[in-house]
């Protein structure tokens, strides 16, 4: 090969490329981003509607309904999902995959500015974002800032003008999230009795404190060559100025404020609390602009709090509770360690083989120059540094190895037949080099589909596949060019290697005695199997068969449960309970986890998505190894808080069991659900099972008499407006404080006025219509209304335009895809009444869409890997001889992940499909000795024999650099190590198995091809003779 000729003969030169892979590979790794996961181009865009104080069945038909027939048309969309609560909701459009997304996003922003005017004036714009799957869409920093000393308030003042400011500094950072907040809050609460004696109505009062708290500009006089700006200045200084305001006149006396109001410098009502290990704390949540590195912006945060500690006031203490920058800066490291202790177990496999350490470094130095050449490609790809695209470089370890190890055992084969160094290098790299192209072809081959997969799948492994194929075709250039070279100049020393470390050189001999001896071994069995072919093949096909046995015995999930040493808990107190009653039984769980002696620290959120009855706990554990599994801990949780009355509990983050059911009548759609959670509740391993119908709110309905309301010059959006104000409270100014901050003006009846229907009734609303003195008329809310108590849904879910009820569940003690099986076998029993049906989703869903885009890429595989051999082999046949033997890895494969209790999800896939480049390599091979014997003139059985002892160590020598290298991984050791762990293991069985069964059925088939083919063309010789005769 010419690449081969130049680099023996311009050793420098080859020297130099290597040395700039190096360089260029490792400047490119330090321009890595660094992030979990890889960025997915999700086809989604998120609506955010706010319209305070509207209940979900008002959000819906004013808002969400009107929305969805828009955006409906825009093209591309396949799915509406919506989420209405008190207040504000939440809609989902997703795009096809084949849709582009950005102009959907375009379109909807533009049929959102088309709806706008029609909303109700009280509704908040409404936000459109683009979805964020990546991991971005997650807090990278949570802070918690408390003191011993200082209060909520004077904290919240704190966080809001100090602390989150200074937070901004640091580079990448995106927006902050605040909890537990109690801000000043300058309150105006009006007293019924004193408005009605004085005749005033709320709008009044809002009016005049509107004109009296403001500054006017008015100009500017001219001076000469002097000019002054003019300005009326009317901010109130003090908040007891606000009792002073005149907001009516009776009789030529003037009413102030404080009349009919009480004047509070006050809070704002509470809407969240937090905690940390039981302190009230105010908390802090930061997240990444897009595209930021975590890493870099959580070391940033770091930097600017403990600047901050030294500044902040006495008793103050500003804490970082989690960050994520550092559990993914754990992970990378592990992974890399993992990726370093392959590596090191790689090489001495191959020293073990090659006695001698000059062998050894020639071919590890493959190792370092492939992986570090890699990070040129990732950064020019615009790849981050992620767990998948080092999981990839993980799990190449035992590839890269492979070429260095074929090419390097020729070149040291060559020598031992009296050949110079010059003369082997070439001779021996010359000979095994397209076999060894062939190989590193096969994995690509395997490798391009996956990154090609369709689907959020595809784009999700796109990093992953493309990682893997650039890593071994680097280590392929490294083993034509560098081997051959260090080969040729590096000379192994005379006599014994060994004579300095005696011990070192008897275990080398010891350990030679049993290759030759497996060589014997071998030898005998393979003409014995060949002699036995039906025999064996039977034997092989009964063994693969009864592997498939184990299947039911695998557990399936969509990815392995990660142990992150994190434990979230969601919980819902019954519907209408105030902040006080949630935030008593959520202190009632803190109580009972204080016996876990396992848990770090315990940070509680109680008023989550502004709902009162909802909150979440996040556990720290404890590191790994000084504690239970994550999952036996949270099977405890479950059992401890459990015995908590009033308390509806969730433990873990999301929940892989989900049902949807669609019907016209919501009655019946309660009914279906009810009757299939009772069902579905008796599967083992459901827990944590819940409804997305929640018990109604209590609600008190009023109805407007429109013809009384219009004759009293009123009508449904002036009362409204009015009641809403006096009930929920409006912000009607803000008042500047000496401290440079503004704080809301708020106006709302007294808390004593607003408890009852009885005293809505009493209420009086201002009309149109004047008196005779030109005051308005004071309208009873009595006399254009009654009040009837109603109930009203908590939330209300729709999807494409409909209404549905929808199921989740949580998977305890058994894997989850297993579960979610047994829950569409019963769906697929239960009858539906007509007009009624099930929705796909959850993880089977996900599993299904998975499997399915593997068995794609795998067809695909196998196209190219024929392709591949075909090309190799010059033979349309011979290729079938491997391909039918690929089965076989599997066999090995199911069988170490049922004895190691590891499920069949995606990454255990991975390492399905990386068997069928192992299992071709190894048979690469072998086949082209065995052509090569044949065209020297040997009988086939005589050729496959001697193909079978000349390439034994070296497929012993990749099989075995491949199960070391893999070892770590399969180890699953460190936090978050289930994943890698799942292939690892499926790659080591898979592996020992095909390397058996690759070194006796592949001959075996071979012999069968060519025998078959030798009798075809024997009977067309026949066919032509008796032609010609």
């Amino acid at each position: 090969m010419w690449i081969t000729k130049v680099s023996i003969k311009h050793p420098v030169f080859a020297t130099m490329v290597m040395l700039a892979l190096l360089v260029l590979g490792m400047a490119s790794y330090g321009l890595l981003p660094v992030e979990r996961m890889p960025p997915v181009a999700s086809p989604q865009v998120f609506v955010q509607l706010n319209y305070p104080g509207a209940s979900p069945e008002a959000i819906e038909n004013d808002l969400i309904k009107p929305l969805e027939e828009q955006i409906n048309t825009v093209n591309g969309v396949k799915h509406i999902w919506a989420t209405a609560r008190e207040g504000s909701a939440f809609m989902s459009v997703e795009f096809r995959m084949d849709a582009n997304s950005a102009n959907g996003l375009q379109e909807i922003r533009d049929k959102v500015a088309l709806i706008k005017p029609n909303f109700p004036k009280e509704a908040k714009d409404p936000l459109v974002l683009k979805a964020d799957i990546s991991g971005e869409a997650e807090p990278v920093v949570q802070l918690a800032l408390r003191s011993g000393t200082l209060s909520l308030r004077e904290l919240s003042m704190l966080s809001e003008q100090v602390v989150v400011k200074r937070l901004r500094t640091a580079p990448g950072v995106g927006s902050i999230n605040s909890n537990g907040l109690v801000n000043r809050q300058i309150q105006l609460r009006l007293r019924r009795d004193a408005l009605n004696s004085y005749g005033l109505g709320v709008d009044q009062v809002m009016d005049a404190v509107r004109e009296a708290n403001q500054d006017v500009p008015a100009g500017r006089i001219v001076n000469g060559d002097h000019e002054q700006l003019v300005r009326l200045e009317g901010k109130i200084k003090d908040p007891k100025q606000f009792g002073k305001i005149i907001v009516a006149r009776q009789a030529n006396t003037p009413v102030y404020l404080e009349q009919v109001a009480d004047v509070i410098d006050g809070e704002q009502e509470r809407t969240s609390i937090s905690r940390l290990d039981g302190q009230s704390v105010i908390s802090l949540e930061i997240f990444p602009i897009q595209g930021s590195n975590i890493v870099e912006l959580g070391d940033g945060v770091k930097a600017v709090v403990e600047k901050m500690q030294s500044s902040l006031p006495a008793g103050a203490e500003l804490t970082i509770v989690q960050a994520n920058s550092d559990e993914i800066k754990s992970a990378l490291n592990h992974t890399k360690t993992t990726i370093l202790e392959g590596g090191i177990l790689t090489t001495l496999i191959v020293f073990m083989f090659l006695h001698s350490w000059r062998s050894t470094v020639i071919t590890a130095l493959t190792l370092p120059i492939s992986v570090i050449a890699t990070f040129v490609v990732v950064h020019a790809c615009g790849f981050s540094l992620n767990m998948l695209t080092l999981m990839a470089l993980s799990l190449s370890i035992g590839l890269l190895i492979d070429d260095a190890i074929v090419v390097r055992e020729n070149i040291v084969r060559h020598l031992g037949m009296g050949k110079n160094h010059f003369q082997a290098a070439h001779d021996g790299t010359e000979e095994i080099g397209l076999a060894v192209m062939a190989t590193t072809f096969a994995i690509v081959a395997v490798f391009v589909p996956v990154a090609f997969m369709h689907g959020i799948i595809g784009q999700f492994f796109f990093q992953f596949g493309i990682t893997v194929t650039v890593a071994v075709l680097v280590s392929l250039f490294v083993s034509f060019t560098l081997d051959p070279m260090l080969s040729s100049i590096w000379h192994d020393p005379e006599g014994n290697r060994f004579k300095n470390w005696p011990r070192m050189g008897r275990f080398m001999a010891a350990f030679e005695h049993k290759i030759e001896y497996l060589h014997e071994i071998y030898g005998r069995f393979l003409a014995w199997s060949l002699g036995k072919r039906k025999t064996v093949l039977a034997a092989a096909c009964v063994f693969f068969l009864s592997s498939l046995f184990l299947l039911p015995f695998i557990g399936t999930e969509f990815e392995p449960k990660q142990d992150l040493g994190l434990v979230r808990m969601q919980l819902n107190t019954p519907i209408g309970s105030s902040l006080a009653y949630t935030d008593d039984k959520v202190k009632q769980i803190e109580a009972s986890l204080k016996s876990f002696k396992e848990i770090a620290s315990v940070q509680t959120t109680v008023g989550v998505q502004s709902s009162k009855n909802m909150a979440e706990i996040t556990l720290k554990l404890v590191e790994r190894k000084k504690r239970r599994s994550q999952d036996d801990i949270e099977k405890e949780i479950r059992k401890v808080v459990g015995r908590i009355a009033g308390v509806e509990l969730s433990v873990g983050g999301w929940k892989p069991i989900f049902i949807t059911v669609f019907g016209p009548d919501p009655s019946k759609l309660t009914q279906i659900t009810g009757d299939l959670m009772k069902k579905i509740a008796k599967i083992p391993g459901v827990v944590d099972l819940e409804s997305s119908e929640k018990a109604f709110t209590p609600t008190l309905a009023i109805k407007i008499d429109n013809e009384a309301a219009n004759d009293l010059g009123l009508n449904n959006a002036r009362i409204g407006s009015a009641l809403r104000a006096l009930i929920s409270g409006e912000t009607i100014s803000h008042y500047l404080a000496s401290d440079g901050q503004n704080y809301d003006v708020v106006v709302q009846l007294a808390e004593q006025d607003r408890r009852t229907a009885a005293d809505l009734g009493d209420l009086y609303l201002s009309s149109s219509k004047s008196n005779s003195d030109g005051s308005p008329k004071l309208v009873s809310l009595r006399q254009v209304a009654s009040l009837e108590k109603s109930t009203s849904a908590q939330q209300l879910k729709r999807l494409d335009m409909q209404r549905r009820v929808s199921l989740y569940a949580n998977v305890q003690g058994r894997p989850s895809g297993t579960v979610s099986g047994e829950v569409q076998a019963l769906l697929d029993k239960t009858e539906l009444p007509a007009g009624y049906h099930f929705g796909a989703g959850g993880q089977q869903a996900e599993m299904q869409e998975a499997f399915a885009a593997f068995v794609g890429a795998i067809g695909l595989a196998l196209i190219f890997i024929y392709f591949v051999l075909a090309s190799q082999f010059g033979s349309f046949l011979q290729p079938l001889a491997i391909m039918a033997s690929l089965p076989f890895s599997l066999t090995g494969a199911l069988l170490a992940l049922f004895l190691t209790g590891t499920t069949i999800n995606l990454f255990s896939m991975i390492g399905f499909m990386m068997l069928l480049g192992l299992a071709v390599k190894n048979a690469i091979l072998l086949v082209d000795f065995a052509n090569t014997a044949k065209r020297e003139g040997l009988a086939v059985k005589d050729a496959l024999l001697s193909a079978g002892q000349v390439r034994l160590r070296p497929i012993l020598m990749t099989t075995a650099a491949m199960i070391f290298g893999m070892l770590p991984m399969s180890l699953g050791l460190g936090e978050g190590g289930e994943t890698q762990a799942a292939m690892g293991r499926a790659i080591i069985g898979g592996v020992i198995s095909s390397t058996v069964l690759t070194l006796i059925v592949v001959p075996i088939l071979y012999a069968y091809l060519d025998g078959w083919a030798a009798k075809r063309k024997a009977r067309k010789a026949l066919k032509l003779a008796v032609v010609s005769a």
